[in-house]
C-alpha cells in the first residue's frame, strides 16, 4: 500500500504540502493539488484512517440510531444520511431502538465510548410515550453533538432536522375541503402518541375548524388488527368521502377496505397518505401521497452534524425540510 511519505517523494514535495494537497487546503496552488490527486489516484492511494484518528481525536464517525428499517421512511432516511457521509469521508454506525427506550440508552452507551464524533437520532416511541430523556443529556453533557431528526424532543436542545407536520397535513386537508369539497373527513393514525403524530392531528384539525367541519378521527394505536377496525369504522360511517392517513400504511389500508366496501376511489371517496416516491405503486389505485422527502432528510441531518464538528461558529438550529403534496389517482384532480 502507498504510503503519504512515498507519494511525496514521488512528486518531490514535502509530506506536508501532500496532505494539504490532499485535503484540499487553500494553501496549495490548483495544478500542485491535481498532481497530487491523479498520482494518488493511480497508485490507489489510501490515508491512514488510524493515524489521522490519532492525531485529530476524531474517528470521522457518526453514531446512527433509528427506531426500526423496516418502516420505508427510515431505510430512505438512512440512504440519505450514508450517501452525505460518503461525500464528505465519514463513516457511519447503525443501531436500532426496535421502538425500546432501553435498547436506546444501550446504543448510547455503547457508542459514546470513543467509537463516534455525534449522534443523528430519531427517537424511539417509547422514549417519547414516557418522556425519557435523561440519556440524550447525558451524551451532549459529554460533548457529543446530536442531531434528531422526525421524532424530536423540543426540551432538547441541539440540531433537529423535520419537514412542517402541522402544515403538511393542514394543506393536505383544505384541498380536500377547497378543491374536493369533502364534507366528512376521516383523520386515521397509528402515531398519535409521537410528536410528529400529534402535530399532523393538530393541523388536520385545523384545517375542519376553520372550513366550520366536525372532526372524524380513528386511533389506531398498536393495534393488530388495522384492517378490521378501518373496515368497520368506514362501514358504519358511510358519509365519510376522504380520508387523511398520517402514517406510511393507513392510506393504502384504507383504499383497500373502502373497495371491499364497494366505495368508488375517488368519485365516492378520496384518500391523501404519507409516502415516498415508490409508494404510489404500492397500491391500486395509485394513492396521493405527502412526500416526506426522506432522503434529503438523512442527507440534511448529516450536513448538519458536520457542520457542528467542523464549524467553530456552528449555531444550533432546526431545519425544515418541506414536504410535497402529489396527487394521484385516489383524488379526484391528480
Amino acid at each position: 500500500m502507498t504510503t503519504l511519505k512515498e507519494l511525496a517523494k514521488l512528486l518531490n514535495l514535502s509530506v506536508s504540502t501532500v496532505s494539504k494537497a490532499l485535503n484540499d487546503s487553500h494553501e496549495i496552488s490548483a495544478q500542485t493539488k491535481k498532481r497530487v490527486h491523479e498520482l494518488a489516484t493511480k497508485l490507489n492511494y489510501k490515508p491512514n484512517r488510524i493515524a489521522q484518528q490519532l492525531k485529530s481525536n476524531k474517528t470521522k464517525t457518526i453514531g446512527v440510531v433509528l427506531p426500526t428499517v423496516t418502516n420505508p421512511f427510515f431505510a430512505e432516511v438512512l440512504h440519505g444520511i450514508e450517501t452525505e457521509a460518503t461525500k464528505k469521508d465519514y463513516d457511519i454506525l447503525v443501531c436500532l431502538s426496535d421502538e425500546h427506550l432501553e435498547k436506546e440508552e444501550r446504543s448510547l452507551e455503547l457508542l459514546s465510548n470513543g467509537s463516534v464524533d455525534g449522534f443523528i437520532i430519531a427517537v424511539a416511541r417509547e422514549s417519547q410515550v414516557k418522556s425519557e430523556t435523561q440519556h440524550l443529556e447525558k451524551v451532549l453533557n459529554n460533548d457529543l453533538p446530536i442531531v434528531l431528526f422526525d421524532r424530536v424532543v423540543d426540551a432538547i436542545i441541539c440540531d433537529k432536522v423535520v419537514v412542517d407536520d402541522f402544515l403538511s397535513v393542514y394543506e393536505a386537508t383544505k384541498y380536500l375541503i377547497d378543491k374536493e369539497q369533502r364534507q366528512a373527513i376521516l383523520l386515521i393514525s397509528n402515531i398519535e402518541e409521537l410528536s410528529v403524530g400529534k402535530l399532523r392531528v393538530k393541523g388536520y384539525k385545523a384545517a375542519v375548524d376553520e372550513a366550520g367541519q366536525p372532526s372524524y378521527i380513528l386511533n389506531l394505536g398498536q393495534s393488530t388488527d388495522v384492517e378490521k377496525e378501518v373496515f368497520t369504522y368506514l362501514n358504519n360511517n358511510p358519509s365519510i368521502d376522504a380520508v387523511v392517513s398520517i402514517d406510511h400504511i393507513t392510506g393504502i389500508v384504507a383504499i383497500n377496505m373502502a373497495k371491499k366496501l364497494k366505495r368508488e376511489i375517488p368519485k365516492s371517496l378520496s384518500v391523501i397518505g404519507f409516502g415516498y416516491d415508490h409508494t404510489q405503486m404500492l397500491s391500486s389505485p395509485k394513492i396521493s401521497i405527502i412526500h416526506q422527502k426522506a432522503h434529503a432528510i438523512g442527507e440534511m441531518a448529516m450536513k448538519t452534524i458536520i457542520s457542528n464538528l467542523t464549524l467553530e461558529n456552528h449555531k444550533v438550529e432546526t431545519s425544515i425540510v418541506p414536504s410535497e403534496l402529489k396527487l394521484s389517482e385516489s383524488t379526484k384532480k391528480a
